[in-house]
């Protein structure tokens, strides 16, 4: 799934009826001849972070309309800030970027390569008399720009003349000024209504070495500077953002019309917020620093490199982002609807394997001494092409310990002295005797029978069970340890907290739970990372880095109950 150019070179319009306002705007530009009919976007992300969930969205959004009208995406990085961004995140982009189904192709392109080109236009807008450096603090800049019902106050260097500001401008460039004691800024209105158009900062002095440029640039373009003009140089026809950008497109048209280049037209939509969840990257960093979370990549984390640990599909992220749309006004998701998509597609093409989490030893005691069986079990009943698999069956084996009760309600089905069921692929077990530990009184074997003749079916003689257990054979069992994840906040918005405290207060102390003794079918052994299956009656589950030879670690993906699916189901 790729965002490729059509064979003429030219963007085709959309013969369907638009699904959101962007592309309708896009068809309209399509039909009017704007922009020659090109349609050109891009992904800009920061390179301070891991990508999340609400990245995907904007991905899916850039990469897939450029696919559509047969146009090209760009991937840039809007890398401006040393400080905050390494090359471990730029690594972790491009990898998320792929492994959700992209491709940018020889765009791949960085603000830092236009550093030079920043610098001419900075120079232009101080010789139009549009630009100033500016020796008030950070905080007195933040102080003289007033409030929205209060007009800012004019800095005392404006007044400064076109010849004073290149000479120190110039000297900013050569390194001579400490860090932040100088700024440059627009020269636009402080009175304006919008407060970003009250003379922004377009440069600041630090000293700090770049991840690309290195020592070169001890003056930073801002993000404000450098991301509209960054778009221009690359000719982006549509320069598609969500909405906490609306009230920066005038500061970035003036830029633009200034200086007399090529101007894009940035469309914003509304950004992806989902319960149970953070997507500030700031609070992101926070998780990790303060070791709330085991890393960027921590499966409970709505980073893509979470997501995908935890087993999460690109198809479902996908069909997620598709199924949502793109919207101009803010609203939240249930995060159980990501959680559906991500079942819909498991359901499809996840084989299905047995594993027990919570072992309950089971002798079958009229099964004949060192005899194993091999039994045919469905690799997936979704996809009769999937085939089947054998499973050894023999004397001994392990069954979840919740699936055992002595003394049962009216309403449990499953194993009881005394009670038959039928174990999956293979036969009738009765339960004859429990043997309990002396000192604790636990439950530690269930010593049963088996009938031969119920293998892989019904009893011959018509008798029914009420219900089916997994299993694995005692002897061939793969040794694992099982992650089971639940949300990371106790609270659908983790904002909500008391007067005083933030949103780590909400932080669930059961979002992970480790069973360290769990055994699984032989047919597991060899599985890599990011091997992802169903655990029949449990869920489905993914094969985690941390895996060991003769030690598997699993990470639950998502219980098999979808109460989304319920939901929308008692609404019709």
């Amino acid at each position: 799934m790729t965002s490729t150019p059509s064979e003429s070179g030219k963007s085709r319009s959309n013969d369907r009826e638009p699904a959101d306002f962007i592309r309708q705007i896009i068809n309209e530009d399509n039909r009017t001849g704007k922009h020659g009919g090109r349609v050109h976007t891009r992904f800009p992300p920061e390179p301070n972070g891991y990508l999340h969930i609400g990245h995907a969205k904007s991905i899916c959004l850039n990469f897939g309309i450029a696919a559509e009208y047969g146009g090209l995406c760009n991937l840039r990085f809007d890398d401006t800030n040393p400080i905050k961004e390494e090359q471990e995140y730029i690594d972790s982009i491009k990898t998320d970027v792929r492994w959700l189904g992209f491709d940018w192709g020889d765009r791949e392109f960085y603000a830092s390569d236009y550093f030079d080109q920043l610098y001419q236009w900075a120079l232009k807008l101080i010789g139009d008399g549009n630009a100033y450096v500016c020796d008030l603090t950070a905080a007195e800049i933040r102080e003289h720009r007033g409030t929205l019902t209060r007009p800012g106050k004019e800095s005392p260097y404006r007044g400064r003349t076109v010849e004073e500001n290149l000479a120190l401008f110039e000297r900013m460039r050569a390194g001579e000024f400490a860090d932040g004691s100088r700024t440059l800024r627009a020269k636009i209105d402080m009175a304006h209504p919008n407060l970003n158009m009250r003379d922004p900062v377009m440069y600041r002095i630090l000293q700090s070495p770049h991840h690309r440029t290195g020592n070169r640039w001890p003056i930073c373009p801002t993000y404000d500077w450098a991301h509209g003009q960054s778009d221009s140089i690359e000719r982006i026809t549509h320069s598609i953002c969500t909405l906490e950008f609306e009230n920066h497109r005038p500061l970035y048209d003036w830029f633009l019309r200034e200086l007399g280049v090529f101007a894009p037209q940035q469309i914003e939509f509304a950004r992806l917020n989902l319960t149970y969840t953070v997507m500030s990257k700031r609070k992101l960093l926070r998780l990790v620093q303060d070791r709330h979370v085991r890393g960027w990549n921590d499966p409970r984390m709505p980073t893509l490199g979470g997501l995908r640990r935890r087993g999460y599909t690109p198809e479902a992220i996908r069909a997620f982002c598709a199924r949502i749309g793109v919207a101009k006004t803010e609203s939240t998701i249930d995060v159980q609807l990501l959680e559906h998509c991500v079942r819909e597609h498991l359901n499809r093409v996840a084989p299905r394997v047995m594993a027990v989490l919570r072992p309950l030893k089971v002798t079958l005691t009229n099964y004949p001494e060192g005899q194993v069986e091999q039994l045919d079990a469905v690799n997936n009943p979704e996809d009769p092409a999937a085939g089947t698999r054998k499973v050894p069956f023999s004397k001994v084996l392990y069954i979840e310990r919740d699936d055992f009760m002595e003394a049962p309600p009216k309403k449990f089905f499953r194993l009881a002295p005394g009670r038959e069921v039928r174990l999956r692929y293979a036969y009738f077990i009765r339960c004859e005797e429990v043997v309990k530990d002396p000192a604790s009184g636990e439950v530690t074997e269930l010593r049963c029978t088996y009938d031969p003749a119920t293998r892989g079916g019904d009893a011959p003689d018509g008798r029914k069970v009420k219900a089916t257990l997994h299993w694995v054979s005692a002897q061939h069992a793969v040794p694992a340890e099982v992650r089971l994840y639940d949300h990371l906040f106790t609270r659908p918005d983790p904002d909500d907290v008391p007067e005083g405290l933030d949103f780590t207060a909400n932080l669930n102390p059961a979002s992970l739970e480790v069973l360290d003794c769990c055994q699984v079918e032989p047919s597991l052994a060899d599985k890599g990372p990011e091997y992802r299956c169903q655990f029949e009656r449990l869920g489905y589950f993914c094969v985690d880095p941390d895996s060991k030879p003769g030690r598997l670690v699993f990470n639950r993906t998502v219980t098999l109950k979808d109460p989304w699916a319920k939901i929308q189901k008692a609404k019709t």
